[in-house]
């Protein structure tokens, strides 16, 4: 099991963060999400038999919400 937190600068409402956690909690292996408005960040848990954190960046671009370093 991996975890991650990243910074996502574009979060700006309760919106972004039920479409990041629905999107993302729909990748195979993700087991938790967590995108929160005040900090703009996003936790995710995964399953790296099943997924990457490369995956999950790459949807996060997809969505609209690129993670920033």
């Amino acid at each position: 099991m991996s975890e991650k937190t990243v910074s996502v600068p574009n979060i700006s409402c309760g919106h972004c963060v039920k479409t990041i956690e629905r999107e993302v909690a729909e990748l195979g292996g993700v087991t938790t999400v967590k995108a929160d408005v005040d900090s703009r960040t996003v936790a995710v848990a995964w399953d790296e038999s099943e997924t990457d954190w490369a995956a999950v960046e790459a949807l996060l671009d997809e969505i609209g919400f690129p993670a920033s370093d």
